[in-house]
């Protein structure tokens, strides 16, 4: 449901706009809005199921993402909907480590690999499966269903997890939130997620580009010094430098980099070249939706014996040819089946790297890792985004189709750089 809401609302962005009278740059902010938020404040949400616990921090999250889907569903005008995704974006970030902590610390071996596939394979077909979802809703019921369908559904978790959930013992963490590190992190993360969205749009050789990858930098130096005064910390900064962990946040990186780099090019490569509907479009993707499930689940059963890095290998490669295939021969069946193809590696990535960053973490710091993993998840959908819209821009523009090819050709190159860099730091299957 989360990862869903960043792509379900792309195809009803011009019927928002319509019926809103909104500008450009407001809808744009309807993407980005839910984007930054969500990944701006994802550590804080992870400290936050430490301290407090992740069975609390997930019924909380869940209504008050019900609460602002409800009003994304009702707005009447563009302070209102923006109001709603971003109080959904805060929503989310409390929601997703919380959930993830749940997973690490209810599931053992074996048994927390599948849970992870599970996992990893809704998240990762989400993109794909918020445009057919989009294109569905948008066609029939109207814009505002998108938003409204989370209310039930939302609902419906709380009261079964609050049924279902085990209780935890009293957190382990002592301490309290380290908010001036908390409004550092977040905005030093918010100003990278912009710095990226809006170099899409304007290109990276920018002044204020760089001006605001500068103020990025600086805050996140401020950050690191500000946790090793706090009396508690937001987090330990040791561990970004432990080797699983380092090596799943570069394989959530590039993994959702990659797939949402498909999801970008394919949405419009689908529609403007080809000249298929939103609907049609929808549909098309979910072949791809159901090969990032199908990989992620068939990597969750064998990790356990393939060891992590053999999969981040042989992930990576198959990520590669898939996504060669549409920038070799044109056309919209080359595209969907390479498409479908990448799928099936970009899945198994997400396997691997919540398995590999996340399966020696001690129980207290599991909100923590959670969240980081999190983080570099929309960081590697900003990333993706921003990169393949600035490389495909005058396809996108509808004036030839040389971007297409471009984008699809660099997430390939980027796939078995990715490869080989896999093969050297990603720990073994005997490794502790």
């Amino acid at each position: 449901m989360l990862i869903l809401d960043v792509t379900v609302v792309a195809i009803a962005l011009p019927h928002m706009g319509a019926d809103l009278d909104l500008p450009r740059e407001t809808l744009t902010w309807v993407v980005s809005g839910y984007t930054l938020a969500f990944g701006g404040l994802l550590l804080l949400g992870g400290r936050a199921a430490d301290l407090f616990g992740a069975r609390r921090l997930v019924l909380a999250g869940l209504l008050l993402f019900a609460a602002a889907s409800l009003t994304a569903g009702l707005a009447t005008s563009g302070p209102m909907l923006l109001a709603g995704r971003v109080a959904q974006g805060m929503a989310a970030a409390m929601l997703s480590p919380a959930a993830l902590s749940l997973i690490i610390t209810i599931f053992d071996g074996d048994e927390r690999n599948r849970a992870l596939g599970i996992w990893s394979a809704l998240g990762g077909s989400g993109a794909a499966l918020g445009v057919l979802l989009g294109g569905l809703l948008t066609a029939g019921p109207g814009w505002a269903w998108i938003f409204y369908i989370n209310v039930p559904v939302g609902l419906v978790l709380l009261f079964t997890l609050r049924s279902h959930l085990p209780a935890q013992a009293a957190p382990a963490t002592r301490g309290s939130l380290d908010v001036p590190g908390a409004a550092l992190v977040t905005a030093a993360t918010a100003a990278l997620i912009y710095a990226l969205i809006r170099a899409g749009d304007h290109g990276w050789a920018t002044w204020p580009t760089a001006a605001l990858l500068l103020v990025s930098a600086v805050l996140y130096g401020a950050f690191v010094a500000r946790q090793r005064l706090a009396a508690s910390p937001l987090m330990n900064v040791r561990l970004l430098t432990r080797r699983p962990v380092a090596t799943g946040i570069l394989l959530i990186l590039v993994a959702t980099a990659l797939m949402i780099m498909m999801f970008f090019l394919g949405t419009f490569a689908l529609q403007k070249h080809h000249g298929y509907g939103a609907l049609t479009t929808g549909l098309l993707f979910l072949p791809v939706a159901l090969s990032t499930m199908l990989g992620a689940n068939v990597a969750g059963r064998i990790i356990g014996r393939t060891g992590p890095r053999t999969l981040a290998v042989a992930g990576l490669v198959i990520a590669a040819a898939g996504l060669a295939l549409p920038a070799i021969w044109a056309g919209a069946a080359a595209m969907v089946a390479g498409m479908a193809i990448a799928a099936a590696g970009t899945g198994s990535l997400f396997v691997v790297a919540s398995a590999t960053a996340l399966g020696q973490v001690a129980p207290h710091e599991a909100g923590l890792a959670s969240g980081i993993v999190s983080t570099f998840h929309e960081f590697g959908a900003s990333l993706g985004a921003a990169v393949v819209s600035s490389m495909a821009a005058a396809s996108i523009a509808g004036t030839n189709t040389v971007g297409f090819s471009r984008g699809f050709t660099t997430g390939a190159i980027v796939a078995v750089v990715t490869a080989i860099a896999a093969l050297a730091i990603t720990p073994g299957a005997r490794s502790r």
